[in-house]
């Protein structure tokens, strides 16, 4: 903890109540569930207001029945539906008493005590807003995944935005409480109607107004995550080239929002965030859409772009996100998307094909863009996008990983790569490690086909079991391939690896058990290409991968 947190933290019980605003249109199913998870907040809670944006589903009924045992419940009809989540948040923060409001969405719970642990770091710090970690928790799986955790790894204090520029990173506003006379004061609201992303411009607004941040380590919001939902949510449902003008506009709205109140700082790091983030994550499913929606995005993506300036692609030069930027903008229609899902992937890798322009600098080259790498490859080993290829081959001596890293205009030879440390991840159980122990990296004359370079390059080869009886222990589960490399001076690099999807390479397999009798194995590829290991143990695990091809063949 910093001394300034230290000095101005009170552990006491403040003498403030907070409203917590829950919203929902349609969602019968969920939302008498995130009421009364507000409503279990106890004390700390004088008030729940739910606004049920012009439901046809009964959500409304249910609302009422419950309020009618409950004083502390409002139930707020809107006669139109808003079309987004904004104009019902701001009929909640119109409707609300207390001194302090919440916002929850009609699909998540707030955690026991999360009102309560937000209120008396606000309180004790004299805060405008306080802040705590958010999980997502996917569906029906129960993974939780920590939300921008390093924002909250500590107690702290923030006096004022601008000392911690990673706040623009934090754009949801339900795992935060507000002092009301606060939002009220300066005129902060949500975007009203239709307004994908609607909680990005009200962070900018909210962080324009220069409050005074508690940050609180402690779990305060549980975002569900339902992809397998009828009806996907806006952050996940990006199939349509909408969603991505809709993110584009908010991300262009917070920036000026920041800019115009003088925070030049905080805006430029909105537009930094863009380009690690958001930019990234959707180059990564360009490659699952069709042609018109490559076109459209790619169009959309280089006007917004383009309104960048110097300074935005001086900071940091060497990122990904900036080189995939750069790239996209050198390009007038999509092309090597191959290549830019790899650079997209976190961590980066940086495949070949390179070519030197006529002063000698190594340029990103695929016969029309030319982008120079200088600055990436003037990085630390250690800090390079790493090329690394992975494939996995059933045979005799059981189940072998095969690897292979590939050089970067000598900078990889130059740092001499030794050993490769392997470990796989269980996918819906994140602390769940199975370790496949160190192989010896070999160098290799070759040529770096896999990668899609057009010309010969040093390559270094391993290869090590892979432990299926440990694998197959926890029963049906999906498994992630993480690296480490290590260098010749104890410098290391941790890396994905890049699935080869040549002919049969990610073919089903089924592997004796002396335990399970026969195991099921599928390697295949993520979204950002990286392998990864599908098992299913035992007859009930046979069963299961029939079951589920036989609902995807149905459906």
């Amino acid at each position: 903890m910093n001394a300034e947190s230290e000095s101005e933290r009170d552990t006491g019980t403040p003498p403030a109540e907070v409203a917590v605003v829950v919203i929902g249109h349609d969602d019968a199913a969920h939302v008498t569930d995130a009421v009364r998870s507000a409503l279990a907040q106890g004390p700390a809670v004088r008030e729940v207001v739910a606004v049920d944006d012009c439901s046809t589903d009964g959500s409304a009924g249910l609302l009422d029945r419950l309020a009618a045992s409950e004083p502390r419940l409002r139930v707020i009809r809107r006669r139109v539906n808003s079309g987004g989540c904004g104009t019902p948040r701001n009929t909640g923060l119109d409707a609300v008493t207390s001194p302090y409001v919440m916002f929850l969405d009609s699909d998540d719970v707030l955690p026991p005590g999360a009102a309560d642990a937000l209120l008396k770091a606000a309180a004790g710090a004299h805060a405008e807003v306080a802040g705590g970690l958010c999980v997502r928790r996917e569906l029906p799986s129960g993974r939780e995944v920590p939300w921008q955790a390093r924002l909250y790894a500590l107690h702290a204090v923030v006096p004022h935005p601008a000392r911690r520029p990673r706040l623009v990173h934090d754009t949801l506003c339900v795992n935060k409480l507000y002092r009301t006379a606060f939002l009220r004061a300066h005129g902060i609201r949500f975007p009203e109607g239709r307004f994908p992303y609607e909680d990005v411009v009200f962070t900018a607004r909210v962080l324009a107004a220069a409050p005074r941040i508690a940050l609180v380590p402690d779990r305060v919001y549980v975002w569900h995550v339902r992809r397998s939902a009828g009806r996907l949510s806006i952050s996940l449902d990006r199939a349509g080239v909408a969603n991505w003008r809709a993110r584009t506009e908010a991300c262009r709205q917070a920036y000026e929002v920041l800019l115009g109140a003088g925070h030049k700082e905080l805006a430029r790091a909105v537009r930094a965030k863009f380009l690690d983030h958001d930019l990234r994550m959707y180059v990564r499913e360009l490659g699952l859409r069709d042609a018109a929606y490559r076109r459209a995005w790619w169009e959309l993506t280089r006007a917004h772009l383009a309104e960048y300036d110097a300074d935005d692609w001086a900071r940091n030069p060497a990122a990904p996100g900036r080189l995939v930027g750069r790239v996209v903008l050198a390009s007038p229609e999509p092309r090597d998307l191959p290549r830019l899902r790899e650079l997209a992937a976190r961590p980066a890798r940086l495949c070949p094909p390179y070519a030197r322009a006529a002063d000698g600098t190594p340029v990103w080259s695929d016969g029309l863009a030319q982008v120079s790498l200088e600055p990436l490859l003037a990085r630390p080993v250690r800090a390079l996008p790493l090329a690394v290829d992975a494939e996995l081959r059933p045979g005799a001596r059981g189940t072998r990983l095969r690897l292979r890293l590939h050089e970067l205009y000598g900078r990889v030879a130059q740092a001499g790569p030794e050993t490769v440390e392997v470990e796989w991840r269980h996918r819906d159980e994140g602390e769940v490690m199975v370790r496949g122990g160190s192989a010896a990296l070999v160098p290799c004359a070759g040529v770096c086909e896999a990668a899609g370079s057009a010309g010969p390059g040093r390559t270094w080869s391993a290869e090590t079991a892979v432990d299926l009886p440990a694998l197959a222990a926890l029963g049906l589960g999906t498994w992630d391939l993480r690296l480490r490399i290590r260098f010749r001076d104890g410098a290391s690099r941790d890396v994905t690896a890049h699935a080869l999807t040549g002919a049969g390479l990610l073919r089903r397999s089924a592997v004796p058990s002396a335990r399970h009798g026969v195991v099921l194995v599928q390697p295949y590829t993520t979204h950002s290409g990286a392998l990864a290991l599908r098992v299913a143990p035992g007859v009930r695990g046979v069963l299961s991968v029939a079951r589920a091809r036989l609902r995807r063949l149905l459906h």
